[in-house]
């Protein structure tokens, strides 16, 4: 089943069982599919990198307004930015652990035989690749710098 069927359903779930803020989140991500699926030189598919791509984006909008609700003193609106985060997020791979994303890094590092933070961008190229989905891109980052310094 697709990601689209499947927010389809979820969709019609929350519909039925009058979740507002949900069905607000899940229509946010159908719409962002539908525009990624009929924009100019699609295919009308959408490749599963580019599903998570637009996922992550989602959440990052979600979580970017709920500091910016926070820092204007509206908890009232994070809650709900976050909340829609987490239901987004749940349709998103599960994340590796900090140790999990550390022992690939280290291991890419080997692989490639990298020795300073002149070999950042190799290790950064291959990491990305490896972790897509699974990993956050400044955590990556911040651990390779750690382990290439």
């Amino acid at each position: 089943m697709s990601l689209l069927e499947k927010i389809d359903q979820d969709i019609k779930k929350a519909m039925l069982a009058k979740e507002r803020d949900k069905l607000e989140a899940l229509r946010a991500v159908k719409n962002a599919l539908l525009v990624q699926k009929t924009e100019k030189g699609a295919s009308g598919l959408i490749a599963d990198d580019a599903e998570i791509k637009i996922l992550k984006r989602l959440v990052k909008q979600r979580k970017e307004a709920a500091d910016l609700y926070i820092q204007q003193k509206r908890k009232d609106l994070a809650d709900v930015e976050m909340f829609q985060a987490g239901i987004i997020e749940t349709y998103l791979p599960d994340q590796l652990s900090e140790e999990e994303i550390r022992t690939i890094i280290k291991s890419l590092i080997t692989e490639i035989g990298a020795k300073d933070m002149k070999d950042m961008g190799k290790v950064m190229g291959q990491a990305t690749k490896k972790l897509a989905g699974k990993a956050d891109n400044k955590m990556i980052s911040s651990f390779v710098k750690e382990l290439l310094s």
